[in-house]
């Protein structure tokens, strides 16, 4: 008689099964970092984006913290933005906070910027 054993037959499943399930396994794992770096580029491209409007801004106000929302087009995203002192004269620094996936998640980011005499 030629073919395989049933036994033969279920040790080939057997590693097949393995096989399969750590393929999927990685391939989740994978599509998960993708998405979270996702998330990271946009909350930096964000980050970016507020800093620049508020480092030019002359009207934002320099003595309480600054916060808002992205609006509609990114919901999930808030900023939070503040001006400190420094110990050198004539210098400031304007941090600007990107908080996503509620209040779990947050990148800052910081510019020294020059006093107005």
């Amino acid at each position: 008689m030629r073919g395989f054993t049933l036994l033969e037959v279920m040790v080939a499943l057997a590693i097949l099964a393995g096989v399969v399930l750590t393929v999927i396994s990685s391939v989740n794992h994978h599509l998960a970092l993708a998405a979270r770096d996702n998330e990271d580029t946009v909350a930096l491209l964000l980050a970016r984006s507020k800093l620049e409007e508020l480092t030019y801004q002359d009207d934002a106000p320099k003595d309480r913290p600054m916060e808002g929302t992205f609006g509609p087009e990114r919901p999930g995203y808030s900023w939070k933005a503040e001006i400190g002192e420094m110990p050198v004269a004539f210098f400031k620094t304007l941090t600007v906070t990107v908080t996503w996936d509620e209040g779990g998640r947050t990148l800052s980011l910081e510019q020294y910027l020059v006093q107005k005499k």
